[in-house]
């Protein structure tokens, strides 16, 4: 049975929050971490092809760090693919499995899309280890996790990669908008300031960010459903 109480979800919100707060520089949290940037690179990666480009290479570090080389695609969409699509990873992870009782399957498509993502895209050694490893994890976990481990893996990853996004960019773009981060090169290509697009992309995912949680909690869950009952 996996527990989809609202109030358990905000148990796990604010243990995830304070694991973030407090923990940020802990190197438990660095696995966590690393996914969520694969989240971002992949999603570089997939608006490139989308909008009708070609990625060369992909690439992951140690330090949280990736990049993406492509050619062609909509450098526009590309560019705000990366924070804004991390969230969305982070969005649908969460509302998949707050919605539903097929949080394993979830976790297995997961595991297929990171197995795909190394093979296709990844071309360094950490980067295609990680891939694949977090890809093998999600897949004995959804082979032989329950419904309740499955449930609390997903949320967690989902809800870390939501509040990891504000985060990041306010660190990005604007703590630090000397470096040649995202918005740095959308405002190089196509006009305004770092801060600007930073302060933009924050916008989005706080108000993003609060829709899910207002949906994922005002959703009934399926064990929660009464079944249809026929009338004399």
């Amino acid at each position: 049975m996996k527990a989809d109480s609202p109030w358990a979800d905000v148990i796990l919100l604010g243990v995830v929050s304070a694991a973030l707060l407090f923990f940020w520089n802990s190197p438990v949290l660095i696995p966590l971490k690393i996914l969520i940037v694969l989240f971002h690179e992949l999603s570089h990666a997939l608006m490139t092809i989308v909008t009708g480009g070609e990625v060369v290479s992909m690439t992951l570090s140690g330090d949280q760090g990736g990049a993406v080389l492509s050619r062609g695609g909509n450098r526009f969409l590309t560019l705000s693919a990366g924070y804004l699509g991390s969230l969305a990873f982070g969005c649908v992870l969460y509302l998949l499995a707050r919605g539903s009782n097929l949080d394993a399957l979830w976790s297995g498509l997961l595991a297929v899309v990171l197995a795909l993502t190394a093979f296709i895209f990844v071309r360094n050694v950490f980067g295609f280890g990680f891939s694949l490893g977090a890809a093998i994890a999600l897949g004995l976990l959804a082979r032989f996790g329950g419904a309740s481990a499955n449930d609390i893996v997903l949320k967690t990853v989902g809800l870390a990669s939501m509040l990891y996004v504000p985060a990041d960019i306010v660190s990005d773009t604007l703590s630090r908008s000397h470096l040649r981060s995202d918005a740095r090169m959308l405002a190089e290509e196509f006009g305004g300031f770092t801060q600007m697009w930073g302060v933009l992309w924050l916008i989005i995912a706080i108000i993003a960010i609060a829709t899910t949680l207002y949906v994922g909690w005002h959703r009934s869950p399926p064990s929660a459903k009464i079944p249809p009952s026929n009338a004399a």
